[in-house]
């Protein structure tokens, strides 16, 4: 397997742009590719920027219904919103098609042994569900991603961990009842913030019971709380499981300055995050790694965090790039809260995964 790292991205992404009020702007794909060129992030060795096609109609309907589908492109012919806060145009569903064909153009070049890891810029859609969209997004990139890879090469086992500060309700929703997906998600508490759920016992159901899990954490969570988390839950049940490819979605919107989140994670935080992620998947499955960057509503704050998240996942040992300001301090109450989430979780999960005490019923083969 080369030891090469791409890059998906096209200059056509930035027609991915919600609208002038609105958080989800397009200049943030260009702001933070300029970003990594003028950090010497794009000129590292054995880093490769592609430029991916549109996602076929194919690809969509491997994951989304056709009469959902067909809704979307008569929206965008329309220039009608799905809702009110997810327009939808021919401009954005043009970008939206390239953003998903970036996902698909990585897990490819993995699995095809052109590279090791893969980062698809901009994606991370995991509010859309196989009949329904909004939370900004359209059609859900990292459920048709494994699908693509399941269906064209063959791939049995996929570990999806989101670490968006929101909860990937529709990732959720796809997978809930499939147990060659494990879905692994650390957001805000959803009674704080949208999409409302994703709570700790939500585990998934009939051969999926088990396979969707939920780490919920309190606002201002800071980074060695979630890092803590991280290695409580993420990397024993990535040991056990042994997935072909981990798939990791989330931006900047955890980071202690996002403007619709309120974790408090920092540059440096998002940094050992994806450190731990490349370090777990080269155990686990070869060193097999998509990363989807994608989220993110603080404009100062999203080109570092991205930075820190790509240079995790190329190898760099460390950053330079810091925090425009101080982070707050965690208050003393979320390691316990934590903690106390993170043992109610090992016990709903332990009949399931032996690494939490129990006997493992994870019989995929």
């Amino acid at each position: 397997m080369s030891d090469k790292v791409i890059v998906a991205f096209h200059e056509k992404f930035k027609q991915y742009d919600l609208g002038e009020d609105h958080p989800f702007r397009g200049d943030r794909f260009g702001n933070a590719m300029e970003f990594f060129e003028s950090h010497g992030l794009i000129s590292l060795p054995g880093l490769m920027v592609v430029k991916p096609e549109p996602a076929s109609n194919e690809d969509l309907l491997r994951v989304h219904d056709r009469e959902y589908v067909d809704l979307i492109f008569r929206l965008a012919e329309e220039n009608r919103p799905y809702d009110f806060e997810t327009p939808v145009s021919q401009e954005i569903l043009e970008a939206a098609l390239l953003v998903v064909g970036g996902a698909i153009e990585c897990g490819k070049t993995v699995f095809e042994g052109k590279a090791k890891r893969a980062v698809s810029i901009g994606g991370g859609y995991h509010h859309a569900g196989r009949n329904y969209g909004g939370g900004f997004c359209l059609f859900n990139d990292i459920a048709i991603l494994i699908e693509f890879l399941r269906t064209k090469l063959e791939v049995k086992r996929f570990l999806v961990l989101d670490y968006d500060v929101h909860f990937g309700n529709g990732t959720s929703d796809i997978y809930y009842r499939d147990p060659s997906v494990l879905y692994i998600s650390l957001h805000q508490d959803p009674r704080t913030i949208y999409p409302g759920t994703g709570f700790v016992w939500q585990i998934g159901e009939g051969d999926g019971e088990g396979y969707n899990v939920n780490v919920p954490l309190p606002p201002r969570t800071g980074d060695a709380t979630y890092l803590h988390a991280l290695n409580e839950v993420f990397v024993p049940l990535a040991e056990e499981f042994k997935p072909d490819i981990i798939i990791a979605n989330g931006g900047s919107d955890s980071h202690f300055a996002d403007m619709l989140g309120e974790l408090g994670l920092t540059t440096q935080g998002f940094f050992e995050l994806s450190q731990l992620i490349r370090k777990t998947a080269e155990r686990v499955c070869g060193g097999r790694l998509v990363l989807i960057p994608g989220s993110g509503y603080n404009p100062k704050v999203l080109p570092i965090c991205w930075y820190a998240l790509l240079a995790g996942a190329v190898g760099l040992e460390q950053i330079t790039v810091r925090d425009p300001c101080a982070p707050p301090k965690e208050p003393l109450e979320c390691r316990k809260s934590v903690e106390k989430t993170v043992d109610e979780l090992k016990r709903l999960l332990r009949k399931h995964w032996s690494c939490f005490g129990g006997f493992s019923l994870n019989t995929i083969p």
